[in-house]
């Protein structure tokens, strides 16, 4: 994305900031977020959601 995009993005929010509610469930996503990511670096993929071989569909001429 534009950087310049970004710049005008964060002066809007600067002048009329979001609700706090708004701003509270934005960072519990990403805090959800990063925790499933820590999880994951920790402990691994688990098994059971790895797919054992790929669908593989017919070729349509």
């Amino acid at each position: 994305m534009d950087p310049l995009r970004w710049l005008l993005r964060m002066s809007r929010w600067s002048r009329h900031p979001p609700p706090a509610r708004q701003v509270a469930v934005v960072l519990g996503v990403v805090a959800a977020c990063l925790l499933l990511a820590g999880i994951e670096h920790v402990w691994g993929w688990p098994a059971w959601a790895t797919v054992n071989r790929p669908l593989r569909l017919p070729r349509r001429f």
